[in-house]
């Protein structure tokens, strides 16, 4: 069943607030948003604690789960820039990957299966304009 709250669409969802155009899809995805516009939160806890994030992608379970203001970030794969506060314009494909980055810029990181690999750039945490593919590459 689809709610619509405040001009978002949320899909299993523990009702808390948000400012207007979000899409969340699972339970406590976007939970802590107040001032963020056009993130999409897929998965259990993505986005979890995004406060005024702008135009955030997170697919899968915790996904993003601590970013609180970054923004233009792409976060696919569970844990996916999972500590990302204020870093912006990311890009995590995989398990895991930039899991560390916090206010990391303009990075971006494949890796997630067994033939590319897992937890490519873990743990950059404030590291710009790197590019990492491979398992644990620049981990």
């Amino acid at each position: 069943m689809a709610i619509k709250i405040q001009g978002n669409i949320v899909l299993n969802h523990d009702g808390s607030s948000y400012s207007s155009t979000n899409i969340a899809v699972g339970y406590g995805a976007l939970v802590g948003n107040t001032t963020g516009v056009h993130n999409t939160a897929l998965g259990y806890q993505s986005l979890y604690t995004s406060k005024s994030g702008v135009d955030n992608t997170a697919v899968g379970y915790q996904s993003l789960y601590n970013n609180t203001s970054g923004y233009y970030n792409t976060g696919i794969g569970s844990g996916s820039l999972y500590f990302n506060t204020y870093g912006h314009d990311n890009t995590a494909l995989g398990y895991v990957s930039l899991a560390c980055n916090t206010t990391g810029a303009y990075n971006t990181a494949v890796g997630g299966s067994d033939n590319i690999g897992y937890g490519a750039l873990y743990s950059n945490t404030t590291g710009v304009n790197n590019t990492a593919v491979g398992n644990g590459a620049l981990g």
